[in-house]
């Protein structure tokens, strides 16, 4: 049921909160705090502050938006202290070795007084529309994936001064400042993950390379590389024309176990780039064995020597990058990390972060086997089950508390216009 009320909310969801409570110097910042999580956890149709509120017995908009909007608390010093209570349990802890994935994600927001917002591309809709775009860092270590950090992307034309503005800033900068965050906790990545947006760009590889990290990324079909043709000759080449030029038996078939099983043919080259040192290995991923019936071609490049980035590896490793659409999809969906009812940047991050909370809350809780043993008779192996079986422990205690205060209930629908009879 989408009504709820904070008294109803199991005991492991104030013992989460406790964890955070000494970043709020009010009593009041660490109720709200505990009401706007609970409001994303919970079955409201949709998360905005209005929605939260309303189906919450107990809880005030002015409240709920006084805290996202004015009460003085850091979402900086909340996401670290969420990173360290996923790093104090064995079962949660980030350990060294894991894959970095760098993307950047867009939704649809109308109007223009909402900070970054402006006409570009939205990957979730596949054009170009009115919206905000956000860039983040996620993890992913074969047993969890968490989200780490993110940042709004300010689109030049919505900064008073454009490109000049001294916040603008490109994503790919922004995804360096990102990464720079993660080392700075003295994480250690075995490589980084990103698409197109980033591989393609000779600068940002730089600064990949400057950090001694390994990576995988998308690139062009146009991008040019340079191949050795005799020991003393080299040509400059585009990648489809490399790929053209390839025999059938230059493919290696490979099974990816993704969330659908697909089956791809890869090729693997040593190329130099012009403006790079030292060799790059670059993969051609086809859906088919030859260049023409193909109807899906990915271009992949790597810096990790060829010796180790063979066609299964470098397919089956860059395949992890699916878990940060994964992510979106379920913080989307599940949790409204674009449903919010503010437009500056600092309440857009404390939204944001807010829900990278609520994720985190699932995870931990399914990572240590807290709700599978109360509250669920069978695997929670998806997010969406494990959050089911959390706002089952909501439902079945507010039963409990809506059989204790009838008269509150009554009160509160009909403040909202209702008779409960």
């Amino acid at each position: 049921m989408k009504e709820t009320t904070p008294a109803a909310m199991p005991p492991c969801f104030d013992r989460w909160c406790q964890r955070f409570d000494d970043i709020f110097g009010h009593l009041a910042q660490k109720r709200e705090f505990r009401n706007y999580l609970g409001g994303l956890l919970g079955e409201s149709e949709r998360k905005n502050l209005s929605q939260m509120a309303e189906n919450a017995v107990g809880v005030t908009y002015h409240k709920l938006h006084h805290f996202l909007t004015t009460a003085p608390w850091s979402f900086n010093e909340l996401n670290q202290r969420r990173l360290d209570v996923m790093n104090q349990c064995n079962q949660t802890k980030i350990s060294r070795g894991f894959s970095l994935i760098i993307d950047d994600s867009g939704h649809r927001k109308s109007g223009n007084f909402t900070d970054g917002v402006g006409r570009q591309y939205i990957g979730q809709i596949g054009k170009t529309d009115n919206g905000v775009v956000i860039v983040t860092s996620h993890l992913y270590d074969g047993k969890k994936s968490l989200p780490l950090d993110i940042e709004l992307y300010k689109k030049a034309d919505s900064l008073p001064e454009g490109k000049e503005d001294p916040e603008f800033k490109k994503k790919p900068e922004i995804a360096i400042n990102l990464i720079d965050k993660t080392l700075a906790r003295g994480y250690k990545p075995g490589i980084v993950l990103m698409d197109a947006g980033y591989g393609n760009n000779t600068s940002f590889l730089q600064e990949l390379e400057n950090r001694k990290l390994k990576y995988i990324g998308g690139i062009a079909k146009n991008r040019k590389v340079i191949m050795q043709k005799t020991e003393n000759e080299t040509e400059e080449i585009r990648v489809d024309n490399l790929t053209k030029a390839l025999p059938v038996g230059a493919f290696t078939k490979i099974q990816l176990n993704l969330e659908r099983p697909k089956t791809v043919w890869v090729a693997i080259k040593e190329v130099e780039l012009s403006k790079c040192t030292g060799k790059k290995v670059i993969a051609i991923v086809m859906n088919a064995d030859t260049f023409e019936t193909a109807t899906e071609i990915d271009y992949l490049m790597s810096n990790v020597d060829l010796s180790k980035a063979t066609e299964e590896w470098i397919v089956k490793t860059y395949s992890q990058r699916n878990w940060v659409e994964v992510f979106y999809r379920e913080a989307k969906g599940w949790l409204g990390l674009n449903e919010y009812q503010v437009r500056d940047e600092i309440s857009l991050k404390r939204h944001f972060i807010m829900v990278f909370c609520a994720y985190t809350f699932i995870l931990w809780h399914t990572l240590t086997g807290g709700l599978r043993r109360k509250w669920a008779n069978k695997p929670l192996n998806t997010f969406s089950d494990a959050l089911e079986a959390f706002r089952t422990a909501i439902s079945f205690r507010f039963v409990k508390w809506l059989n204790q205060n009838w008269d509150v209930f009554s009160a509160y629908k009909a403040s909202l216009g209702f008779v409960w009879a």
